[in-house]
């Protein structure tokens, strides 16, 4: 099981766009939803955050061994997907990583994602 926290900058003036992006997926969620599978993604979360004026997305996931890649999916979904990715994530800024301390998960739910 892999446990990410990931920030990514976000290109100026693009926070429209992200909203577009974002209200996207919300508003297509089965979909998303199928595309998880072949990725082994069992938890997958956006947040958002403007620090000094500059605006980061955050990723939060929780993912199985031996899932496809988002780049490689042929899902319609994850191709807008990536189209959005493209057009807001800032390439100059190297993604900041966070280290998880401490993985609070009970054995039983561990279980149900395997």
């Amino acid at each position: 099981m892999n446990i990410e926290l990931t920030r990514f900058r976000v290109l100026p003036g693009k926070i429209s766009v992200v909203n577009e992006w974002l209200d996207f997926l919300n508003s297509n969620m089965p979909a998303v939803l199928e595309t998880l599978e072949g990725e082994k993604m069992y938890v997958e979360t956006i947040f958002s955050e403007t620090l000094d004026g500059v605006d980061y997305l955050y990723w939060y996931s929780i993912q199985g061994e031996g899932g496809i890649a988002v780049q490689g999916s042929a899902h319609e979904i994850d191709k807008v997907h990536l189209q959005y990715w493209k057009q807001c994530i800032d390439p100059d800024f190297a993604p900041q990583e966070l280290a998880p301390r401490v993985v609070m998960i009970p054995e039983r739910v561990q279980h149900s994602m395997a």
